[in-house]
């Protein structure tokens, strides 16, 4: 996976417990994970679609109270962006516009394919995992 372009996001230090996301247009992998032991466990995927995502999505956010989201945002192995790179991003903003949690977006390249690769029986929720756990490494 390539460098999530993390130096010039900020991220508040009160920000300890994170949800991230791994969107798909038919499923949306989730995990769970902490600043403190820096490491995440991936929480099942959503299989809905539009408004009904939101609905899965609102419980999760309940059940486990984040302090921030985390998005998966894909883009062409060159860096380019593509249809879907849109799509993650009008998610990462429909989160903010509903949820009112910061949202940070960080580049998700590979993260299905590295999952799919160890093996993993639920590969978005794996690929969201190894999302946040990057993301959780990252952090000062």
């Amino acid at each position: 996976m390539s460098n999530l372009g993390l130096a010039a996001m900020e991220v508040s230090a009160a920000h300890q417990t994170f949800l991230a996301f791994d969107f798909g247009l038919k499923r949306t992998g989730v995990a769970v994970g902490n600043r403190m032991l820096r490491s995440a466990t991936p929480q099942g995927t959503i299989a809905a679609e539009g408004d009904a995502r939101f609905t899965h999505v609102h419980k999760r956010i309940t059940e486990w109270q984040p302090d921030a989201l985390v998005v998966g945002v894909p883009f062409h192995p060159d860096g380019a962006a593509h249809e879907n790179t849109l799509r993650a991003k009008k998610f990462a903003r429909q989160l903010r516009g509903r949820f009112g949690l910061s949202v940070y977006e960080v580049d998700e390249r590979y993260s299905t394919t590295e999952a799919l690769q160890a093996g993993a029986r639920d590969a978005d929720a794996a690929a969201a995992c190894i999302i946040l756990d990057q993301f959780l490494r990252s952090l000062p």
